[in-house]
């Protein structure tokens, strides 16, 4: 990662989102592995995803984020999300690391 990419200015309709719940499920193909996160979003139109942290070198937690983006203006009711990532390419050593905005889980991943 470049220095003038990280000195950017950092986007302000993007925010991460806390979660209730995350697991790591095994894939229909052997030794591949889901994430799946839930939670309640704070605003009803408003997109979760994963987002995978990027790393120069392999760490032992792969930090992925739960960030939730809106476009316009906010409904704001709360609304459940559940969203996945398949971990195909983006597990550490150990496994990974789910990172909400006041809560973190790590998983070991074979």
């Amino acid at each position: 990662m470049t220095e003038s990419f990280i000195d950017n200015p950092q986007a302000a309709s993007v925010r991460l989102v806390d979660f209730e719940e995350a697991r790591v499920v095994p894939g229909i193909v052997p030794r591949t592995f889901i994430l799946i996160v839930s939670g309640t979003k704070p605003y009803l139109n408003m997109k979760v995803s994963l987002s995978p942290l990027i790393y120069i070198k392999q760490p032992e937690y792969w930090g992925i984020e739960v960030v939730g983006s809106l476009s316009g203006i906010g409904l704001p009711a709360t609304a459940p999300y559940t969203v996945s990532l398949p971990l195909d390419g983006i597990l550490g050593t150990k496994g990974i690391e789910v990172i909400g905005a006041n809560n973190r889980k790590t998983f070991d991943v074979p």
